[in-house]
């Protein structure tokens, strides 16, 4: 789907210019500390802003005058990068202007980049505390992303917070992507006075959610987000420098993941299904693997800061927090544990559904056949045939006409027996759309982009060992430890996890796989899906083999009718 239209541009070249963004000005009855010291373990000085109610304001007259909980946010993005005072207002991070909302966006002057807003929580009686992490900001040392470090200084942190005599001893973490996923880090630590957590959208491991899906290596977001924190900070070493030398899941990509096992306090997580490129695989894993028996997931597939920062998920996150740090007894352990959003179309929900467990308790898989023909149909194929594809620049497509309304809830799993032709490996990448009425549904994605596909996988060929410890019925994982290249002639199982959706089909409807070996979009900020690139291949031919020995399908998750 092209954006070509001279209107659509000019719409988003007016997008870029005003964002739909409002910045307020800094609350009052707010006390604020800025570049609080904070001593780490090993005697680094670490720095946090605090705002907290002010005597007799709102925000302590909630809490009687007392002391009050925490929420607090940890990252690498420098807490003094606020919005500037304008003489027309206030000046926006510039990710506003170049990644569209599709909703608009209301925050403080005092409010970080993708933290808590001050403004918001301080009168309704919290302490705010915005830290920098070591090495990044005003906080000082040499700091190692992803590192055990950052969770050690995390957990000093937090001890520091819930020991302030303004604190009443209860930290709660809040925040998007580095501020999500540094919490995974934190909570493994254990600190005393953590409570609960809710991270906000973010992957948990770095090398199967983000830095290379599937085995095939991202160089688009990740080479710019690198190359911008090495810039802003002092830290032992480059992460994208290290992802070009390392293709395997080697012992240096597991030192960079949190231990999930290790996370018992309450948790809030959110999944969306509009970030696939980023954080939708890790924060689903992550409510799957943490060991807390009091674990919720908050699913969306809207813009991610427009629905972080919008009324709905600000009142959750305030029942949440409530509960878990003020003490208050607001029935939110009633609250099932899984809110599912069910899209139709676009980055509004057509039904929220509330259920037990991930994937429902209720959805049953339903595999469709790949036919020489090009259809998708519940009866294998018969015929020992093969369809093969450039990988540079060439597609299979097949099709199945939903028979009637239906929803389709979880992951999908492309399964198929492969083979190469003048090439040892490839990236095959496999995508799911909707065609309704002869034209395609687009969907919310990743980095503000409104065309996306339904879901879709990578999978890099030789990388197809599965781990049978992570793997799951409706989900494989793969080890991504050794190289396996195909030989000549040679035949091989594979399969594509597709990652986690919610979407609603209308009887007519049309669902479409494509496979290829390339990305789908183009790489600018009109026609494509700007900063998403991926390492692809282009040489030989991919061939799928479709019937009598061998199989190929793709299993959809099939939610009962409600």
């Amino acid at each position: 789907m092209k954006l070509t239209s001279p209107r659509k541009v000019a719409r988003r070249l007016h997008g870029m210019a005003r964002p739909p963004l409002t910045i307020t000005a800094p609350p009052t009855g707010v006390t604020a500390e800025w570049n609080v010291p904070i001593t780490a373990r090993d005697g680094t000085v670490l720095r946090a802003n605090v705002f907290r109610p002010a005597p007799g304001s709102p925000g302590d007259l909630i809490r009687g005058g007392g002391p009050v909980p925490v929420i607090m946010c940890a990252h690498p993005y420098n807490k003094d990068a606020l919005p500037k005072k304008m003489p027309w207002g206030y000046l926006p991070s510039p990710q506003y202007r170049v990644f569209h909302q599709p909703e608009p966006i209301t925050f403080s002057a005092w409010t970080g980049w993708e933290g808590p807003d001050p403004a918001h929580w301080v009168p309704l009686g919290y302490a705010v505390v915005v830290g920098d992490l070591r090495g990044f900001g005003a906080s000082e040392g040499t700091g190692t992303m992803l590192s055990k470090q950052e969770g050690e200084d995390y957990h000093d942190l937090i001890e520091w917070a819930g020991t302030q005599p303004w604190s009443n001893g209860k930290v709660g973490l809040l925040g998007v992507s580095y501020l999500a996923l540094s919490q995974y880090r934190a909570a493994a630590e254990q600190p005393p006075h953590l409570a609960a957590i809710c991270p906000w959208e973010g992957f948990s491991d770095v090398y199967r959610d983000f830095a290379k899906p599937g085995g095939v290596r991202e160089h688009g977001f990740f080479a710019m987000w690198g190359k911008i924190t090495n810039r802003s900070g002092r830290t032992t070493e480059d992460l994208y420098a290290q992802a070009l030398n390392r293709p395997e899941l080697d012992d240096w990509w597991k030192s960079r993941m949190p231990e999930l096992s290790r996370i018992n306090v309450p948790m809030l997580v959110c999944g969306s299904f509009s970030d696939h490129l980023l954080h939708t695989r890790g924060s689903f894993e992550a409510f799957r693997r943490v060991s807390s028996k009091q674990k919720w997931i908050w699913t969306h597939r809207g813009g991610k800061w427009c629905v972080f920062y919008g009324d709905e998920a600000k009142a959750t996150q305030l029942r949440f927090f409530e509960h878990f740090l003020a003490g208050a007894d607001n029935g939110w352990e009633q609250v099932p544990p899984v809110r599912i959003a069910i899209h139709e179309t676009g980055d509004a929900p057509a039904e929220i559904r509330m259920v037990s467990e991930w994937p429902p308790p209720d959805v049953t898989y339903l595999s469709l056949h790949l036919h020489a023909g090009g259809q998708l149909t519940q009866t294998p194929e018969t015929a020992d045939t093969s369809l093969a594809f450039a990988n540079s620049d060439g597609a299979l497509k097949f099709r199945w006409q939903v028979p009637r309304a239906l929803d389709l809830i979880g992951p999908m799993t492309f399964n198929a027996d492969v083979s190469l032709e003048g090439a040892s490996d490839a990236t095959l990448l496999a995508a799911v759309r909707v065609i309704r009425a002869g034209v395609e549904v687009p969907f919310e994605g990743s980095y503000g982009f409104g065309r996306d596909v339904v879901t879709h996988g990578w999978h890099r060929l030789a990388h197809r060992e599965l781990d049978a410890e992570l793997s799951t019925p409706w989900q494989p994982v793969h080890t991504h430890a050794k190289a396996e290249p195909l030989g000549p002639g040679e035949i091989v199982p594979i399969s594509v996890a597709l990652l986690p959706q919610a979407t609603r089909l209308r009887a007519g409807d049309v669902l479409e796989l494509e496979l290829r070996a390339q990305w789908l979009f183009a790489l600018n900020p009109f026609t494509g899906q700007l900063p998403a690139r991926y390492v692809t291949s282009s040489t030989g031919s991919t061939r799928v083999h479709l019937g009598g020995p061998h199989s190929a399908e793709i299993r959809v998750p099939v939610a009962s009718a409600q």
